[in-house]
């Protein structure tokens, strides 16, 4: 990983919204994130979907952090009938890139939990996690600069377009995905924007 300071906490931390339990990974976890690897729904906007192997070897890397740090991307389930739905968390890029070092929250769910503000809700308690208890100054996403879905759930978050758009090294060369875009959130933004407070009851998530 890049080098920069990196908060540690004694134990895993795991973490509850109104909805969701973000947790550490189960092997039960690993049938249901291979099949969301392999969806190509789900990996639009990824050169290509993610085999078995390298779908194990995400979460063998997350569980390694959360054991090393006590944070990564924790596995998502639902709070009404525990079933699991995907990814939210923070990592450190392993790649550097124009921006890096840096933590960075991301996310990626099943199709059957799209549109219903599980992402939202999730990176938003991620958000709180890295800014309260980790005392993180900055917090980072990106993505291909088409996926609007993911660009629509940052600026609900809160992140603002740095406007420092980039071509991601993993990505070939010609690829329409190639172009990458980065928000930004400090944690005195956040703090300014209401921290933790969740969004008023008429303002729908989707």
């Amino acid at each position: 990983e890049i080098a920069m300071h990196l908060p540690v906490l004694p134990a895993p931390a795991e973490l509850s919204t109104q909805r969701l339990v973000l947790r550490t990974w189960r092997d039960s976890d690993r049938d249901a994130f291979a099949a969301l690897n392999a969806d190509p729904a789900v990996m639009a906007f990824f050169p290509s979907t993610i085999g078995r192997a390298g779908s194990d070897a995400s979460i063998d890397a997350w569980q390694q952090q959360f054991a090393q740090r006590g944070w990564s991307n924790w596995a998502v389930q639902l709070k009404a009938t525990g079933e699991f739905i995907g990814f939210v968390g923070l990592t450190v890029p392993v790649r550097a890139l124009p921006f890096t070092p840096c933590v960075e929250v991301g996310w990626r769910l099943m199709r059957s939990a799209w549109g219903k503000g599980h992402a939202t809700e999730a990176a938003r308690e991620a958000l709180r996690f890295g800014f309260d208890t980790l005392g993180l100054a900055q917090i980072v996403s990106f993505t291909s600069a088409v996926n609007m879905p993911s660009r629509a759930v940052m600026e609900r978050i809160g992140m603002a377009n740095a406007h420092e758009d980039f071509e991601h090294p993993s990505v070939p060369e010609g690829s329409p995905l190639r172009l990458h875009c980065l928000y930004r959130l400090s944690r005195q933004q956040w703090k300014d924007n209401g921290g933790q407070q969740p969004p008023h009851p008429h303002q729908a998530s989707v």
